[in-house]
């Protein structure tokens, strides 16, 4: 008997499934996930994966001559965009939505060192408009450290980029489906272990 859930794939123990919401959204999100991130445990791609039927997860670091990714951006009626902080990326806001026919973003899952270089070397990704979002959205993954408070795991990315271009719809179970996998890794350390290694700021 697999000591794994089949469909969240995190342990019996931790299974994130009870509190996974399926949400619609006409905007399609593609997750392309570092290989390093597949593997940890505290990962947050899949909360997006489970909760939005429509999104697509891909795994490696150059997407150059990934077929199942170049056969979505190949399609001509869907308008493709990054979500990625470059010089050229434009602010996300509902009125791009309003100004295709169909959208789809493209998040990088992993640190921005690993991030950075999934976007160097996936040559497919270069010739997309980049989207950001506000610089002073403020992170909760309060049992990993991250570079800046303005650091985002790959689900609240998720939920603000769906919430910009869709504020019409009710992102917010993805945010409670992460703090509640959050609490209850909290909540399985020892005493006094969290205060210590990530202290209040």
């Amino acid at each position: 008997m697999s000591r794994y859930c089949s469909q969240c794939g995190k342990s019996l123990k931790a299974c994130i499934c009870q509190w996974i919401q399926s949400l619609t959204s006409n905007v399609e999100l593609i997750i392309l996930q570092h290989p390093s991130e597949a593997k940890r445990p505290m990962g947050t791609a899949r909360i997006l994966t489970l909760s939005l039927p429509n999104s697509h997860l891909f795994v490696g670091e150059d997407f150059s001559q990934h077929d199942q990714l170049n056969q979505l951006l190949s399609q001509q009626d869907v308008a493709h965009f990054v979500l990625y902080p470059g010089e050229t990326s434009q602010e996300a806001q509902a009125d791009l939505l309003r100004q295709q026919p169909k959208m789809r973003v493209i998040l990088l899952d992993g640190t921005w060192k690993k991030a950075y270089k999934m976007w160097q070397l996936s040559s497919n990704l270069k010739p997309l408009p980049l989207l950001r979002l506000p610089t002073e959205l403020k992170g909760n993954y309060r049992i990993r450290k991250a570079p800046s408070d303005n650091a985002l795991s790959t689900v609240e990315a998720g939920f603000h980029i769906l919430t910009l271009l869709e504020p019409e719809r009710d992102f917010t179970p993805l945010l409670s489906a992460f703090d509640n996998m959050i609490q209850f890794q909290i909540e399985q350390m020892p005493q006094g272990v969290f205060e210590k290694n990530y202290p209040s700021k």
